[in-house]
């Protein structure tokens, strides 16, 4: 490591911070690590099948799906500081608004499709915009740093919600799950959470540029359009791998309390089990993020996201340990935490920044297909067998036939400020 380089932290360490509470409190971690945990006492309380609960993925991502794009292009053409700002307090609000659900499933799914609505400006495709901007040197890890929060608060998140639920029922771990971003997340992003062509940063800025001149609000004007996106090979590569990655790193997640439970295990254990989850993302994030700064990101990123076919294979033994549980799990969750920093850096590397949230915000709708249909989809299996193994089986070789077109993208990019490729 070239320690150097890392000067850049001194100028884009609020930015990484900010970004990284926004993130981990937000629309991407907070209902998708929370669900499996509240699903055991709404099935207990209201009588559903955990098919009936997690139904509400679908609703959400088909809503995240159609307004994720929108999110990226407001922040494109507005400022992700206005957007983050605004969609932070209305997700806090709809999060709260699950005190209201009475059993109801047409309102429980109204209640997942507003809190999508409200929350996509929350979302990696806003908070990484100015991330990118901020680093040129070591992107990868400034992502990594800033996705982390993900992994930490994912598992915090678990730990938090069921601790409420004990001790004082569902619909006060709601309000209190609900209520960080706002306490959290909105002070300091307010007071740090700038972009790099704010001007109220531009001493700032200026003295990042005359550091690292590659870096700097140059970048952040050149790159594709949306539309030069979508006619681009390249586009379509990442989206088709990350439909079919994200199904099944998505499956597991909202439904490892229930599959610990299904192999044995107390509650307890399962949850503790399942909060790994979130360490293990952690340094996915940011040895992840590390080796795609120094190595060909495609290339890292298809031997990674092959790894959790170990957990697939673990996960359907007929006798799991808690040892082999444990390992299953943070397999899977070092896979999990190299995807977002994925995401970002390859946008970045093969479009450009001008319209960076925008072309992301289409991708992670793709993404966002795979991931939230896929627990629904997950929780109907066990639902007509008694088991999760047959689509964990299937896992297995989703998760190889989904990174492997990434090898194809090829070389980084440069860009002209009209979209036009200088290098390829």
């Amino acid at each position: 490591m070239n320690f150097k380089d890392l000067k850049e932290f001194k100028y884009g360490w609020r930015v990484v911070l900010s970004s990284a509470l926004g993130i981990g409190l937000g629309m991407s971690p907070l209902p998708f690590y929370t669900i499996g945990v509240f699903a055991i006492a709404l099935t207990g309380e209201y009588g559903w099948g955990m098919d009936d609960v997690l139904l509400a993925l679908p609703v959400f991502t088909t809503v995240s799906m159609f307004l994720g794009p929108v999110a990226g292009n407001i922040a494109d053409r507005f400022g992700v500081r206005k957007t983050v700002l605004t969609s932070v307090i209305l997700f806090s609000l709809a999060f709260m608004a699950f005190t209201f659900n009475t059993g109801s499933k047409a309102l429980w799914l109204t209640l997942w499709g507003l809190l999508a609505a409200t929350g996509v400006g929350t979302l990696p495709i806003t908070w990484t915009r100015a991330v990118n901007n901020w680093f040129t040197k070591n992107r990868g890890l400034a992502l990594g740093l800033t996705l982390m929060g993900t992994g930490i608060f994912g598992a915090l998140a678990k730990i938090y919600a069921s601790e409420l639920i004990n001790a004082y029922g569902w619909k006060v771990a709601y309000i209190g799950v609900g209520i960080l971003p706002i306490i959290i997340v909105l002070p300091i992003a307010y007071l740090y959470f700038r972009d790099i062509d704010d001007p109220k940063i531009a001493n700032r800025a200026a003295q990042l540029k005359k550091e690292f001149p590659e870096s700097g609000a140059s970048s952040a004007r050149t790159g594709m359009t949306l539309k030069q996106a979508l006619g681009d090979s390249k586009f379509w590569i990442m989206a088709i791998a990350f439909v079919i990655v994200s199904f099944a790193v998505g499956g597991p997640i909202p439904n490892l309390e229930k599959l610990f439970t299904s192999k044995g295990f107390g509650i307890d254990d399962a949850v503790i089990l399942a909060s790994l989850l979130g360490v293990a993302v952690v340094i996915g994030r940011v040895v992840g993020g590390y080796l795609i700064d120094r190595f060909w990101a495609p290339g890292v990123s298809f031997i990674l996201l092959c790894l959790p076919a170990i957990s697939c294979y673990l996960l359907i033994q007929p006798e799991l340990t808690y040892a082999m549980a444990a390992t299953a799990i943070v397999i899977l969750g070092f896979a999990t935490g190299v995807e977002f920093d994925l995401i970002g850096f390859l946008v970045s590397k093969y479009f450009g920044m001008k319209y960076y949230s925008s072309i992301y915000g289409v991708i992670y709708s793709f993404f966002g297909f795979g991931a939230g249909f896929a627990p629904y989809i997950f929780s109907r299996f066990y639902t007509e067998t008694g088991s999760y193994d047959t689509i964990l089986f299937y896992s297995i070789f989703a998760f190889i036939l989904g990174a492997a077109p990434l090898l194809l993208l090829g070389k980084y990019r440069t860009f002209t400020e009209d979209g036009k490729v200088i290098t390829d």
